[in-house]
């Protein structure tokens, strides 16, 4: 929410507050324009407007009205241009050569009449052409504006709505998810492309595989050196051949993508600039709520998941006898994990400086995952009504991106590595398609090896990714750090060199680091303890659902890990506060210091340690959960740590990037000479 541009956007709104009514009213008239309404991303540029409503930077009133009469001056507009044209409208470019987009309108005018006026403004497609419709048929004006102008408050509303809830509760929602949410949003939207790309490229394939068919037999035929070979392959005859032809042309095309990659990465030697900016910015959103999910989820591509996937229903084939199924799911599993194994040891291309060894090009598991799912929705499609038959293939899209943004989420490949093995996959699966498919073969009752495939994979699923989640994050555990200091010198003047704050985007939440400890923490612990600190230990996806537990009292409510750079919090203490004098509204408040793993090590091998005080107060947002947030406090959570500590050797001065206050300690020294225990 405050990135750049957001902070731009904000600057010139909150100077031209007028203006930007006024380029609220440009979009949604432009919107509702016939034609010009196809192509303006009305709902996008709506939902931030909402978003920047939500963040008080713009009159929520005063807004909703701007969009409401943009919208319906625009539906004005284009009832005018279908009155003054009427028919002849359709003579007119673009109608000419898209009859359709007028059809389409004029179907659900003549169903709904009036009322279309309403369901139109809600439905995309056909929102722009409505209103031209009503014109072209001259329905009487006055009859047309009543439902334009409720269809437009109504729009403007529904379309604001979500962004300016957003806004509303962004606290909220940065507190509860912080960059959780970022990663969320990202899965849902790659995971909602791939699905996109999918479906649309198979319903347009559908659409043009008899076309395509026609112009090979045509190619064939006055080729006949060549047809003569693949005269098998696309035979007229055959109710196959249209699918065939499908899977050639993708073969040739995903074979191009192919090798244009991998000429590309041994080109240049090494990852790709993209490979190290989504990297950068994967390692950026690390934090300790999406890292066990993350880790679950490239689970799915490990061996004893996809492995069990895969035999059960090997099993199921040769019990019924189905040799030519069973012998191309062995190819394909087989064969496609001994390619890609040899692919990876020929190819010597440079890991994630966050990747183990065994991580390398391409990925194994996107390339298997792509394999198992997409070589059995070859081998079930077949046998699926219509439609139905894009549905395998979306599930493997789906599973496939999964895995292959869990893997990039923790650092173990490049997006080369991942799109690399994706395609690998799916050439792979492409030749086996088409030697499956160009083979004569029984039809087979699907319904069961489908529930046995996918049923078995969830169960190896479910079993295996609480198990394997630990073993994989520890793994791809935060870097270490790469900067190395004396002890003397992080003593007397490098600790200023350490960060003043926490690197965050939201500048609500760049917590000051007024706390540096060389040592181990169990004496520090200890020592807080003794004056009423006590230890939470970090909260898990069970706490922070339980956040929505009304039944539980605030003060048992955990206060939320934060992350420093990818890594959480090594300690989290809190000690309860009184009611606070002046207040009557009885908020509870507690203190809180977080300790993080510093970004820079000592060269002795003594840990290094930076924190923060806090003073937290509880908020009740939308009085839908309990949440722990920070509040000023003037330093008093600063002084009541270092009055806590002060048995420890310690020195204290200000931070020359901050101004403020840091402590720096000694754990393993007390004052007295003794050591820490």
């Amino acid at each position: 929410m405050d990135s750049a541009w957001i902070d731009s956007a904000t600057a010139w709104i909150a100077a031209h507050p007028v203006a930007a009514g006024a380029l609220i009213f440009l979009i949604a008239f432009c919107d509702a324009l016939v034609v010009l309404g196809i192509v303006v991303p009305a709902m996008p540029l709506l939902f931030a407007v909402g978003a920047l409503i939500g963040l008080g930077h713009i009159n929520g009133p005063y807004a909703l009205v701007a969009a409401a009469a943009g919208a319906l001056l625009g539906d004005a507009l284009s009832y005018w241009v279908g009155r003054l044209w009427g028919p002849q409208l359709r003579q007119r470019w673009p109608f000419s050569r898209y009859p359709q987009w007028l059809d389409r309108g004029e179907g659900m005018f003549r169903r709904h009449g009036a009322m279309s006026i309403v369901i139109a403004r809600f439905v995309g497609a056909v929102r722009p052409f409505v209103p031209a419709i009503a014109g072209m048929l001259h329905m009487p004006f006055p009859r047309y504006l009543l439902p334009s102008l409720v269809a437009s408050v109504a729009w403007a509303a529904a379309f604001l709505a979500p962004g300016w809830v957003l806004g509303a509760s962004y606290d909220a929602v940065a507190a509860v998810a912080d960059r959780l949410a970022l990663v969320l949003v990202a899965l849902l939207f790659v995971v909602g492309l791939v699905w996109a790309c999918v479906l649309y490229t198979w319903r347009w394939s559908a659409m043009h595989a008899d076309k395509w068919l026609a112009r090979a037999l045509d190619w064939f035929r006055r080729h006949p050196i060549l047809g003569r070979y693949a005269t098998a392959l696309v035979d007229p005859n055959r109710p196959e051949s249209p699918s065939l032809v499908i899977l050639a042309l993708c073969l040739l095309a995903i074979s191009w993508a192919w090798f244009s990659l991998l000429a590309g990465l041994l080109a240049s030697g090494g990852p790709l600039p993209l490979d190290q900016t989504l990297h950068t910015a994967m390692l950026n959103l690390r934090n300790p709520l999406a890292d066990r999910l993350m880790a679950g989820l490239a689970s799915l591509g490990d061996t004893p998941v996809l492995g069990t996937a895969a035999a059960v229903p090997l099993v199921y084939l040769a019990w019924r006898r189905r040799w030519m199924a069973a012998a191309h799911w062995i190819a394909a599993i087989v064969f496609g994990l001994v390619l890609t194994a040899l692919l990876e040891a020929a190819i010597d291309m440079p890991r994630p400086p966050t990747a183990p060894a065994g991580f390398g090009f391409p990925s194994v598991s996107v390339t298997m995952a792509t394999v198992v799912f997409g070589f059995f929705a070859v081998l079930i499609a077949r046998e699926l009504p219509g439609r139905k038959r894009v549905w395998p293939y979306l599930v493997a899209g789906v599973v496939t991106t999964v895995v292959g943004f869990a893997r990039l989420y923790l650092g173990a490949h490049w997006l080369s590595d991942v799109i690399g093995g994706t395609l690998f996959g799916i050439l792979w699966l492409l030749v086996l398609g088409l030697a499956y498919r160009s083979h004569q073969t029984r039809s087979f009752w699907m319904r069961p090896l489908a529930w046995m495939f996918y049923g078995s994979f969830i169960a190896a699923a479910l079993w295996h990714a609480p198990r394997a989640a630990d073993g994989l994050l520890a793994k791809f555990e935060g870097q270490a750090p790469t900067t190395i200091l004396a002890p003397d010198r992080w003593w007397n003047e490098d600790w200023a060199h350490l960060p003043a704050q926490r690197d965050e985007s939201d500048a609500r939440r760049r917590w000051s680091l007024d706390l540096q400890v060389a040592g181990p923490l169990a004496p520090l612990q200890a020592a807080m303890e003794a004056d009423g600190w006590r230890v939470q230990p970090q909260a898990d996806w069970i706490a922070t659902l339980g956040l929505l537990d009304d039944d539980t009292p605030g003060t048992d409510q955990p206060v939320l890990p934060a992350t420093l750079g990818t890594r959480a919090e090594a300690l989290l203490m809190v000690r309860e506060l009184p009611p606070m004098a002046g207040t009557a509204d009885g908020t509870p408040r507690r203190m809180a210091l977080r300790i993080w793993p510093a970004p820079t090590a000592l060269d002795d091998g003594t840990p290094l340690w930076v924190g923060a005080t806090q003073r937290l107060y509880l908020d009740r947002p939308f009085d839908a959960m309990a949440l722990w947030r920070p509040e000023p406090d003037a330093g008093a959570s600063y002084r009541a740590v270092r009055e806590a500590l002060s048995g420890f050797v310690h020195a204290e001065a200000a931070h020359p990037a901050s101004g403020l206050p840091v402590m720096r300690l000694r754990s393993d020294d007390r004052v007295d000479g003794s050591l820490g225990q």
